[in-house]
């Protein structure tokens, strides 16, 4: 039986990335080498997929209408995502940076095709959502490739999902699962940012419950 353990080196250079991967806010305006994201974007085709459907499609937002819109989309969230706090949390909100789309070069709206024949609905019969989670665990791969290869990305959720798919006329059928800013982080940090601003900490290991 062929070994498909891994060294230790390679198992603590793993935890380093996943240690490193990191939402980014604040990037550096550089180009992005196209090989490179082409290379990370195959990460996708290596994920698990409910059925084995695939689900995810991808639209780059390149344009200046485009990108102006979705922008204005987020800053539009933002204010009213800010309205509901008060105080001290409204004040530390306010601080916040939680979007790179004035700087990221490359710039990647993600979809989930609900309405997908492929896989035949094996799996998604009860529990539909599956699909979506489907793509959320091949952003995943994405962004490990991403940081792997120097590069950081920033998921943007604060966003108005169904004016942002009228904006980029995307196909009846797509649920948007988000909006990534992609590009050469300005610094790097095996914490997250929102922990360094002192709005939440991080617990050290997931809760785990026996029955």
């Amino acid at each position: 039986m062929r070994d498909l353990s891994f060294s230790e080196d390679f198992r603590a250079q793993l935890d380093l990335l996943m240690r490193l991967r990191r939402d980014v806010r604040r990037f550096r305006t550089d180009p992005v080498d196209e090989a490179v994201l082409m290379r990370c974007l195959s990460a996708f085709s290596t994920a698990p997929s409910v059925g084995l459907s695939e689900p995810w499609r991808i639209l780059r937002v390149e344009s200046a209408q485009a990108r102006d819109a979705a922008l204005d989309n987020f800053r539009a969230a933002n204010s009213a995502a800010l309205a509901g706090y008060s105080g001290h949390d409204a004040k530390l909100y306010s601080k916040l940076k939680l979007s790179g789309m004035q700087d990221a070069p490359v710039q990647l709206a993600v979809f989930c095709d609900d309405s997908t024949d492929k896989g035949r609905g094996l799996g998604a019969g009860t529990m539909p959502e599956m699909r979506r989670y489907s793509v959320a665990c091949a952003i995943t791969l994405f962004w490990l490739s991403l940081r792997a290869e120097g590069l950081g990305l920033g998921w943007v959720s604060i966003l108005d999902p169904a004016q942002l798919c009228r904006d980029l006329n995307a196909p009846e059928g797509w649920s948007l699962i988000g909006y990534f800013c992609i590009g050469w982080p300005e610094e790097v940090s095996d914490s997250p940012e929102l922990e360094r601003a002192g709005w939440e900490t991080r617990t050290t290991a997931p809760l785990l419950e026996t029955r």
